[in-house]
Parts: C-alpha cells; structure tokens; sequence
C-alpha cells in the first residue's frame, strides 16, 4: 500500500513538473516581478529615447503566443508581462459594428472558434468567441476590444500598434485619449506619408517608423515628426552600422524583429546570441522567443549594471 501511494505521489509530481514546462512556468533568469512604470508621456518620450546607459527590451510579437496563451489575448499579455519589462506589439482590426478588436488575421479561421471575416461579425458575436493557442487548443480567453486591452496596460507594459489597413487612424487615436493610454502606446507605421499622418492627427502620440535605410530616415525628417516621438523598425536583418549610428545620435532607438530567422539562429546558438543584436545596435527586441531572449537581456543587464528609475 505504501509503495502505491508513493509512486502515486511520484507520478503527480511529475506532471506537475512537466506541466510547470510545458506552459513556460521555468522563469529562471528572468527579472519576474519588473514591469514598465510610467505616468505621463513625457515620462514615455524619456524612457524611449537612446542614450549610452539605454534598457534594453523585449517586444512581444503578437502579444508573445505560447502554450495555452493564444496570440492578441490581454491574459497572454499579463503572463509576459508578469515575467520581464516589455513591449506588447498586438494587432487592431475593426468589426462589423466599428469596435476595434485585437486580431492578427483578416478571418476569424486560425486563431477562434469562428470562421468568416473579421469585419463581417459584430463585437456581440466576437466576443462569443473562443480564442485557440498556436497548438489550435480551445482557451478560456475571449476576443479583447482596444479599449480593454489599454485599459489593463495603464502603467505595466508599452503597446506597439498594428493597425490594419482597413481601420481609420482616427478611431484609435480616439481610443487611446478615452483610456487616457499616450503615456503607453507607440503607432506602428510603414512609410514616412503615414508616420506624417499619425503625427499630424496626434502630435504627442510615439510613433514606430520603417527605417531601413539613410533615406528612409531622411524622408521622416522632411515631415518634421520630433527625433523623441519616433522609434525605427530596422527590419528582421541586422542593421547597418552606419545607420544605427545615426539613428542613436538623433537618440532614436532600434527595434530589431528577430522573428524568424534571427530567432532560428538564437534556438541553434544559444539564447546569448541576443545579447549579441544589443552589443551591435539593437535596442528592443521583436521576437517570437520572448523568455529565451529576456534571459539573454537580463543578463546583459545585470552585467553592465543597466538601470532605469521606470522599471520597477
């Protein structure tokens, strides 16, 4: 009898364990508990601007989908962000009845229990939903609005917005000032007419720019956006050193997207080989790795002493 229990009592061990590892309950090396604390958006404007003492960060690429955590889900949100400091890059799509929801895709097929346009279905409908993890298992968590999502944002994370091409800027703008969310937010743009359009709708609102180039950067200029309202996307390669200078000297900070190849080549490496995008220019992140890169961050951080009064 003593012999059952015992090796009952092993087995539930076990999966415990197991479990503990399947969901990506391991937080060793990470900085648990530390998250992103601003209170205005001048507070935002220093926090992302570069200077040689700059924290680096992680982006969570769709929120930072994992097992049991579905991708653009305010509960996959507050997971990572219970872990490490991050940017949430999420998605804005629009209803049927013009909510703004969080949705990658333009049909509800991959990522719910629905089928069909996004744009077809009211948020009454959508929020019958049931959102599915990338292993296409059925979750608990439902469909968020925008306001939902900045509203649970307010002093724990930074969004980075994506917003489809099929949303009006002026909708989330009007978003963001009813949640009162500048001090958290950053526009995704992918040209200098669009950065100069957000910009000119929302003045004090950052703004991530496509910078792969001198030139690209050179066009925002003309549009007279404030070096402190912009971050620069500098794509899923390396950049150049020369324009990373640049960049740095007009204290504008690198966002690299090491979704994809890059993440590829950190799995077969090791998680360090992020630290290594840091030491040669990059200041945040965009993965789809986010605990193996927030490892390497976190140590690169410990290591050089980095602090900044807004992570707490």
């Amino acid at each position: 009898m003593n012999i059952r229990i015992r090796h009952y009592f092993l087995l539930l061990i076990c999966f415990i364990v197991s479990s503990c590892f399947r969901n990506g309950a391991n937080t060793d090396g990470l900085p648990v508990g530390k998250r992103i604390q601003l209170q205005n958006v001048e507070e935002l404007y220093q926090f992302l601007t570069y200077d040689d003492n700059r924290y680096p960060l992680v982006s969570l690429h769709r929120g930072g989908p994992a097992s049991g955590y579905p991708e653009n889900a305010i509960e996959t949100f507050s997971y990572n962000a219970s872990l490490q400091p991050v940017l949430v890059e999420c998605d804005v799509r629009i209803s049927k009845d013009s909510a703004l929801i969080l949705m990658h895709d333009n049909t509800l097929n991959r990522t719910t229990t629905g089928r069909g346009p996004v744009n077809a279905s009211s948020l009454t409908e959508l929020k019958k939903l049931r959102l599915l993890d990338n292993n296409k298992k059925i979750t608990p968590y439902r469909i968020p609005t925008l306001e939902e999502a900045l509203s649970w944002g307010k002093g724990k994370v930074i969004f980075t917005l994506d917003i489809k091409n099929d949303v009006p800027y002026e909708a989330v703008i009007n978003a963001i000032r009813k949640q009162r969310a500048e001090s958290s937010v950053v526009i995704i743009t992918y040209s200098a007419n669009q950065a100069a359009k957000v910009h000119s709708l929302a003045s004090d609102i950052m703004i991530s720019a496509s910078v792969n180039n001198l030139d690209d950067l050179a066009r925002l200029n003309e549009k007279d956006i404030p070096d402190n309202r912009l971050l620069a996307f500098v794509g899923t390669r390396e950049a150049d050193p020369a324009l990373t200078k640049v960049l740095h000297d007009h204290g504008i900070m690198c966002i690299l997207g090491t979704l994809g190849n890059l993440d590829r080549q950190a799995d077969k490496k090791g998680f360090q080989v992020y630290a290594g995008f840091i030491d040669r220019g990059a200041d945040i992140l965009s993965t789809d790795r986010p605990t193996e890169a927030g490892r390497a961050l976190n140590f690169y951080i410990k290591k050089r002493g980095i602090t900044s009064k807004f992570i707490q």
